[in-house]
């Protein structure tokens, strides 16, 4: 009767454990295109939030564009894609990811992934030095992260 209850548990538990397993977050695909919409050289979205484990598929839907990570919570890894390659990356760690396509930067080619339900590192991300398209595209971003 004990090897009885005994299997059933495992059976539960084992259950259980799939459960767990089916659960879990799909990859979040986001493109890397030379235009949506009216505008060009962007990303398929400008802020992604993702749960920590979840990851993030970037795909490139045109020549020439990457990821490369330019503001991330601390003990990060700053990361830089090959151009014109798909990139997966698993979010580990709770905060704000800030993200750019290398040859791109300046014409606003600009990302956010924010992990989680933690800002605590946006006031470091803020301080970030942008140029050309993207310091107003950057504003943006912030702008719609408080409404």
């Amino acid at each position: 009767m004990k090897l009885y209850l005994i299997l059933i548990a495992a059976c539960f538990m084992g259950g259980m454990v799939l459960s767990a397993k089916a659960e879990e977050k799909e990859p979040l695909v986001i493109e890397m295109l030379n235009k949506r919409g009216k505008d060009k050289m962007v990303y398929g979205q400008d802020v992604a939030r993702v749960e920590v484990g979840q990851t993030v598929t970037w795909t490139p839907k045109s020549k020439g564009h990457n990821v490369q990570f330019v503001s991330v919570p601390e003990g990060v890894e700053k990361v830089k894609s090959k151009l014109s390659k798909e990139f997966s990356y698993t979010f580990e760690q709770e905060g704000v990811y800030l993200y750019v396509c290398t040859p791109h930067a300046s014409m606003g080619m600009i990302g956010m992934v924010i992990v989680g339900e933690s800002d605590v590192n946006l006031d470091e991300a803020k301080d970030h030095k942008f140029r050309g398209k993207s310091k107003k595209k950057f504003k943006k971003i912030l702008k719609s992260l408080e409404g």
